[in-house]
């Protein structure tokens, strides 16, 4: 398979820049501070867990908790991982076959179109960025061939936060259904909509052969637990799923599993506390760009942690975004971090993020290099 290229920038620069400026996750906390919203039977239970092998399922208390935040799922409808990139790649492996066609939407996160490339025939469709990144379902519905199996869409979107309105969406699973086609649906920015009024159902909750990927990491800020899950309502498949986990983390750490269930109980308070800091993030990121109209096109995402802002300068969004990390540690990822295998994509965008505390550290360096540059 292509190499995954956002891994190696990020194995480079990740914790080595001075200014993380595009983390795709919110702040996380510490284990005591986590811990501090558990009861005493949850800490005690943290505290006592025995650590051998669990099951592959996952936790049935676990489990449980997580069917709690679908409106029509149970603990069975839940297959758990180690982190989403797991349940990504368990997902294109089960659900394909090298007979089968795929479609996905453009851009995103790498391995929702790496992943199928390595299996099948693969055609992307654009979300259009002259239509608020939208993604047309008439283009998918040409996309369909005979031996179409599955469709994967991204919401709200990485790189750019873009959702989509909830009539398409309803589309989509008609459009799905009427082909019995599979739908994946990567959601692990759900809960982070900028306008909760917009935000989407799950598509697990909507459509029989629909599969919703989630995870700890992102809207809920704590990657370091490595805990991802996939909800469906296809039960044989959820089986094949982990059958095929086996050959790889085989079951979820113990310790994580604990916590996890702490976190997800007090959902509503880290949630609370996540989109206050996105809010105020945003604030100082509408205000930077304002500063610099020449430089910038700037659109307010829908959702998520992320944006991807055009570059306008003549030294071009590589240079600019290579320079920035080289000489004044500020790390951003330039739009050739998102090239697509099946289409041409944005070659004037950088993914910024802002879920992160100390942000206007890192907008005041990049000021600092604009500031410089202009007056070289």
């Amino acid at each position: 398979m292509r190499n995954f290229e956002l891994e190696i920038h990020f194995s480079k620069w990740e914790f080595t820049a001075r200014h993380h400026m595009t983390a795709s996750d919110v702040e996380s906390m510490t284990i005591r501070d986590l811990l501090a919203m558990a009861t005493p039977g949850e800490r005690q239970a943290f505290e006592d867990q025995w650590l051998g092998y669990t099951e592959t399922w996952g936790a049935p208390d676990l489990r449980e908790t997580i069917a709690g935040t679908y409106d029509t799922l149970k603990d069975e409808h839940i297959l758990c991982f180690a982190g989403a990139e797991e349940g990504i790649y368990t997902a294109m492996r089960v659900l394909l076959t090298r007979s089968d066609h795929a479609i996905v939407a453009v851009p995103n996160y790498q391995a929702a179109e790496t992943v199928p490339l390595d299996i099948c025939e693969v055609t992307g469709v654009p979300l259009r960025a002259e239509d608020n990144w939208r993604l047309d379902i008439d283009d998918i519905a040409r996309a369909i061939r005979p031996n179409t199996r599955l469709v994967s869409i991204n919401v709200p979107n990485n790189p750019t936060g873009a959702l989509m309105p909830a009539d398409d969406l309803e589309a989509l699973v008609r459009l799905c259904r009427h082909h019995g086609l599979y739908l994946f649906s990567d959601e692990v920015y759900r809960l982070l909509e900028l306008d909760e009024r917009k935000r989407l159902p799950q598509v697990a909750d909507l459509y029989e052969k629909g599969f919703s990927l989630n995870v700890m990491s992102k809207a809920y800020g704590l990657p370091g637990l490595r805990l991802g899950w996939i909800a469906g309502r296809d039960r044989e498949i959820l089986l094949q799923m982990e059958r095929y986990k086996h050959f790889l983390t085989i079951c979820n750490a113990a310790p994580s599993e604990r916590l996890s269930v702490i976190a997800l109980r007090n959902r509503d308070r880290i949630l609370d506390r996540n989109r206050a800091l996105l809010g105020e993030n945003l604030d100082a990121l509408e205000q930077f760009f304002s500063e610099f109209p020449s430089l910038f096109e700037w659109s307010r995402p829908d959702g998520g942690c992320i944006a991807f802002p055009r570059y306008l300068g003549k030294d071009g969004v590589e240079n600019f975004c290579q320079k920035l990390v080289n000489d004044h540690g500020v790390l951003l990822l330039p739009s050739s971090i998102y090239r697509s295998e099946l289409m041409d994509t944005p070659a004037d965008r950088f993914r910024i993020g802002f879920g992160r505390r100390g942000i206007t550290d890192g907008l005041d360096a990049i000021r600092e290099f604009l500031n410089q540059s202009a007056r070289v």
